[in-house]
């Protein structure tokens, strides 16, 4: 990805309307048990993803985020999951570089793509991962699985928000590992390709 010849203002919250192309995301910074299952599905579906790592997660399960890496795109979640809004320019740069720098050291892959804990944006938040050749990404269409709702409720949520674009959040929980074999037989159906957060962008 080419460094952008802007600061953005702001993150990118969709791709193209253009094109019939949706991104799955899954943050970790836990949900080891389920990562697994869910690396089974998209191998057997044949997608790739776009998995957000915590800096910390990564140097505590360096096998983990190895196994991770080997197939799907990895992302930035920072290093220590803390509140963006509430640090410095200069705190948020600190602490998106030291996550950085700890899944690199794990997986050899040098981030481009930051997201931030618990959604929260400010422009200094963006401004610190533009100056680090990150673009902060966030999502429009949200499971909420953290909540661990019914399977059916994450599949509702996803199938019938589903549009040209979209990019899709979602946590390693049992509840979506139950939902996720049906919530790609749809989309696949309905003619949407699913792709890393890098491919929806380009």
């Amino acid at each position: 990805m080419v460094k952008p010849a802007f600061a953005p203002k702001s993150p990118i919250f969709q791709g193209s309307p253009e094109s019939k192309k949706i991104a799955f995301t899954c943050n970790v910074a836990w949900g080891n048990e389920e990562l697994p299952k869910m690396l089974d599905i998209f191998e057997k579906n044949n997608i790739r993803i776009t998995f957000f790592l915590e800096g910390r997660w990564a140097e505590n399960y360096p096998e983990l985020a190895k196994q991770l890496a080997e197939k799907h795109e990895i992302g930035n979640h920072g290093y220590g999951h803390k509140h963006h809004n509430a640090l410095s320019l200069e705190g948020n740069l600190e602490e998106i570089k030291k996550g950085q720098e700890a899944i690199e050291k794990v997986t050899g892959i040098k981030t481009v793509l930051f997201a931030p804990p618990y959604g929260e944006w400010s422009e200094k938040v963006v401004q610190a991962a533009g100056e680090l050749n990150h673009l902060t990404i966030m999502w429009s269409i949200d499971t909420i699985d953290w909540q661990r709702p019914a399977p059916t409720t994450i599949h509702q949520r996803v199938v019938e928000k589903a549009h040209n674009g979209a990019i899709i959040l979602m946590h390693p929980v049992e509840q979506t590992v139950a939902a996720l074999p049906g919530i790609i037989k749809e989309l696949k159906a309905a003619g949407y390709e699913i792709v890393p957060v890098s491919e929806l962008l380009k």
